[in-house]
């Protein structure tokens, strides 16, 4: 298994595309395809499945493509522990999600490319569970995620900080003239939440079940600005953190509504595996978050 091989394989199951892939790395179609012929004699899989022009990862192949990212990663890191510079230098992929992405995450990103630009920057926007699954398979090197405490012993937190959510409502919705708004005055609302899974809405659906109330009907979007954006058209409220929807806020778009106890909150934590190489990009990046946000 050469690293030739796996370079090769990584790239056309990104492309799904021999020649694209043979064009990318400078080599012929012919080479590309000896190169992958010889892996998967080695490896006793068939990779690919050949359908015509169209190109797809077998079973096998999914599974070996996250072994494959990881042994490119390790090779290197290796290289660049024997790199001697002043330089920080190298390629740190960050997760997080997308309140993280569009708020807190940009003005760090600014600086860390101000100081360091040497450091390529990969930034991938994953929902929780899907941030701690890339962590574990070495797939992405820190992630920052809002939700409950993490305690997970292969993961470690740099940074943990509390994250207040707002309850949120369109001007004139019938909600926002009461001074408290209880659980049961949402059995007959609308409500719209992030897909399973997502802190804020595991939060929001459990103090409803707590108290017994269902709503009248419960909207799935995908992405926060799509919630935004139907709560603001008066189809429904929704609990969001208050950092996604400060302007919104700001122009009186929205109204934060008044929960009946205290607000809720969520904690937005920086982690990384516990056996993660700390290379100099990483641990960059790391000092100056906490320095941003601590500030």
């Amino acid at each position: 298994m050469e690293f030739r091989q796996l370079n090769a394989f990584i790239t056309i199951a990104k492309l799904s595309n021999f020649t694209k892939a043979a064009f990318e790395l400078g080599y012929s179609q012919s080479a590309i395809t000896a190169q992958i012929q010889q892996l998967e004699k080695e490896l006793g899989v068939n990779l690919f499945e050949r359908l015509g022009k169209n190109i797809s990862l077998t079973s096998e192949g999914e599974k070996f493509l996250v072994y494959a990212k990881k042994i490119i990663k390790l090779c290197d890191e290796a290289k660049s522990t024997l790199i001697t510079s002043d330089v920080v230098k190298g390629t740190l992929t960050i997760g997080a999600n997308e309140s993280l992405c569009a708020v807190r995450l940009p003005p760090i990103l600014k600086e860390l490319h101000e100081r360091y630009p040497e450091i390529e920057i990969i930034l991938k926007m994953e929902g929780n569970n899907k941030c701690k699954t890339l962590i574990r398979e070495n797939q992405i090197d820190v992630a920052f995620i809002i939700g409950q405490k993490i305690n997970a012993s292969e993961l470690i937190t740099e940074l943990e900080f509390p994250e207040p959510l707002v309850l949120l409502a369109t001007p004139g919705h019938p909600l926002t003239s009461k001074k408290h708004v209880y659980p049961e005055d949402i059995a007959d609302c609308n409500i719209i939440v992030s897909e399973k899974g997502c802190g804020y809405r595991n939060l929001f659906e459990q103090s409803l079940n707590d108290a017994g109330v269902t709503p009248k009907s419960i909207m799935e979007m995908g992405s926060i600005q799509s919630i935004k954006q139907l709560t603001m058209s008066g189809l429904g409220i929704t609990l969001l953190p208050k950092i996604a929807a400060a302007e919104e806020l700001k122009r009186k778009e929205l109204i934060e509504l008044n929960w009946w106890e205290d607000s809720f909150y969520l904690a937005t934590q920086m982690v990384y595996h516990r056996d993660k190489w700390g290379s100099r990009a990483l641990r960059a990046f790391i000092d100056l978050s906490k320095e941003m946000m601590n500030s």
